[in-house]
């Protein structure tokens, strides 16, 4: 890799040519990949992607001026000092508000690109377009906001973020809400029959760990299979399957953690605290994202918390 120094003139406008290409891809990028569900704010990438073409076109044809038709073939990876970025264009589907942070990012790190390449430029006509590319730059983050004054006017924005949430809800929540209320219920039965049976708490930790890692491999491969996104909107179905299967397991180990305590009553009690913040938790969760009253998700969860529970003791002294 070169250093930033050792760059000439003409390889610093070769340069400053690449980074405004890959720029204006990846906006446009961004711009195919919100346009479904979020046509508006495409819209703002499709007039960032316009302003990087132009940067890039002026910056080509300094080039030609100065140094003639060919511009060396230099990249950002090929020079020390630039951030390694993630191919989050990549990723669909796109969410709004990490797409919004990673492109303000983006013009952060142009307009030091240019600031310091002004600064080394010995060139008046050089020197004077790097630096009114960093002015540029630096009103970039106001050009995207009167972009988005502009498109995501009159309501527009409101309902992009309310459909960027309900995504948010139906790729993540959903899912792992269903795996943390299968582990944290399901396992409460044969945890604690085994507890009550045993009145070993080592028999009984083994017996949950156990629980919560099946439940978790076959709640995990089951929301995988169960579709695969494309029609329902759910996301990759991997993703998805992953969220559930790890939320069903952490529901299980998290009352079967206590029974590594050696001392039986204790484990008990300590469970039982346990049991009762994962039913508060999982209540809340339902109360927050799935619209539904406090009262009610405690009344759901917590009738179908107790009565496994009460299954697990009546087997366990049976």
């Amino acid at each position: 890799m070169r250093s930033f120094e050792s760059l000439s003139e003409r390889e610093i406008l070769a340069l400053a040519i690449s980074l405004e290409e890959e720029d204006e891809r990846v906006y446009a990028d961004f711009a195919d990949g919100l346009r479904k569900d979020f046509p508006a704010s495409a819209e703002v990438f499709d007039g960032m992607r316009d302003e990087e073409s132009g940067h890039r076109r002026r910056l080509i044809d300094l080039s030609r001026e100065k140094f003639g038709d060919h511009i060396p073939l230099i990249r950002r990876h090929d020079v020390k000092g630039f951030i390694t970025r993630r191919p989050l264009w990549l990723v669909r589907p796109l969410g709004l508000d990490a797409v919004r942070k990673y492109a303000e990012g983006m013009e952060i790190e142009s307009r030091r690109f240019y600031e310091k390449a002004a600064s080394r430029s010995a060139d008046a006509g050089v020197r004077q377009l790097l630096d009114d590319l960093a002015q540029e730059e630096r009103g970039h983050e106001s050009k995207a906001e009167n972009l988005e004054r502009e498109k995501l006017s009159g309501g527009v924005a409101e309902r992009e973020d309310a459909a960027s949430r309900r995504m948010f809800v139906l790729q993540v929540v959903q899912p792992g809400l269903a795996g943390l209320m299968d582990g944290s219920v399901s396992t409460l039965a044969p945890v604690f029959a085994a507890a009550y049976a045993t009145h070993s708490t080592w028999a009984a930790f083994l017996v949950g760990l156990a629980a919560s890692l099946g439940a978790g491999i076959s709640m995990g491969f089951a929301e995988a299979l169960s579709d695969d996104g494309t029609l329902t909107g759910r996301g990759h179905p991997w993703v998805r399957g992953g969220i559930c299967g790890l939320m069903t397991a952490l529901g299980g180990i998290g009352h079967t953690l206590p029974f590594l305590i050696g001392q039986f009553h204790v484990a008990m009690i300590a469970a039982f605290a346990v049991v009762a913040l994962e039913l508060g938790v999982i209540s809340w969760v339902r109360h927050r994202y799935m619209e539904s009253s406090l009262v009610s998700a405690v009344l759901q969860v917590g009738l179908g918390g107790v009565l496994v529970f009460l299954a697990g003791i009546l087997i366990g002294n049976s």
